[in-house]
């Protein structure tokens, strides 16, 4: 029996990438999340600043930079890399100055939705229960305009006595 070992190959990313940073103050916390981009346009690379540098939180968020990054490398989804940060609660928690995600259960669950939003396409990231405050309104209003139809579809029935 012969078995054939292949080495793993990851995306290497071009010398000068596009991207994009996000500044965004979680409670009373700044953080900055840089997004870079590969040659076909989907995700490469993850970088998270926080806080002083060396510090504990620091080199926390850090380390969760890098594990993404490393996932996007291998070539692992991103849906999948952000999924175990979603809804992790730990301060800073609270109120955001992002318009899009206007409150977070923490620095995590924020870069996880962040990522999402900028980065998945809408089927995915519903699966994912993302959503952008625009499109939470979005289906709060179809709801409430469902429910309202129903209601008056069901009231001729009671005015009639149909319900007891």
């Amino acid at each position: 029996m012969v078995v054939v070992a292949r080495r793993h190959q990851h995306a290497h990313l071009p010398r000068r990438r596009s991207g994009h940073t996000t500044s965004v103050t979680i409670g009373a916390e700044l953080f900055c999340l840089t997004a870079n981009q590969r040659d076909d346009g989907s995700l490469g690379e993850v970088f998270i600043h926080w806080g002083k540098h060396g510090t504990s939180a620091a080199g926390l968020v850090n380390s969760y930079a890098v594990a993404l990054s490393l996932g996007l490398h291998h070539h692992v989804p991103l849906g999948e890399l952000i999924r175990p940060g979603l809804d992790q609660l730990f301060v800073p928690n609270g109120h955001t100055d992002d318009p899009e995600i206007p409150r977070v259960r923490s620095a995590v669950d924020y870069i996880a939705r962040r990522l999402a939003i900028d980065w998945l396409p809408h089927a995915e990231r519903a699966e994912l229960g993302v959503y952008t405050l625009t499109e939470r309104v979005h289906q709060a209003s179809t709801w409430i305009t469902a429910c309202e139809l129903a209601a008056r579809r069901s009231a001729p029935q009671a005015l009639r006595g149909g319900w007891r």
